[in-house]
């Protein structure tokens, strides 16, 4: 989180933004750093991650503090 604090500050008019807290700007360009979405294979019922994979949900807009996540599962 600090690396992304660096990169992404929440300064008051770092960015032109109209709506929500100030800082609020950075929220829209995460998704430039870090994808929205993945695809992840299971296989045998399980994540098919490398050794040193994790999953993790970064949310950083603090102007909405509840949140829902979506799994969609394709059979192939």
């Amino acid at each position: 989180m600090a690396a992304l604090d660096r990169l992404l500050p929440r300064t008051e008019g770092t960015y032109r933004h109209r709506h929500g807290s100030p800082g609020h700007g950075a929220d829209h360009v995460l998704p430039l750093l870090i994808a929205p979405s993945v695809t992840i294979p299971v296989i045998g019922g399980r994540m098919a991650l490398g050794t040193w994979q994790s999953v993790v949900l970064v949310d950083t807009n603090q102007d909405n503090t509840s949140r829902g996540v979506r799994l969609s599962l394709l059979a192939g």
